[in-house]
């Protein structure tokens, strides 16, 4: 799971790695999940989103891995 979180990472601040609450994705992703106001998302509100929902991301990361672990399997069988 540390993995795909890592990838994760990866892919969805492309281009905003060092400041990921910056990052169009991850705003989005959390206005749709917490229903915080993209513009509003700043370093203090990235922070406190991932401290508040650290279990709920958790399980999400691990939803994440699992679905990507079965499509890898289903693209070595075709």
């Amino acid at each position: 799971m540390i993995a795909y979180a890592l990838w994760f990472y990866w892919v969805s601040t492309r281009g905003y790695r060092l400041r990921p609450w910056r990052s169009p994705l991850m705003r989005w992703r959390i206005e749709t999940y917490s229903g915080i106001p993209a513009e509003n998302v700043t370093f203090g509100v990235f922070c406190k989103f991932l401290w508040k929902g650290r279990r709920e991301l958790r399980r999400y990361l691990a939803w994440g891995a699992r679905m990507r672990r079965l499509e890898a399997r289903r693209w070595r069988k075709i």
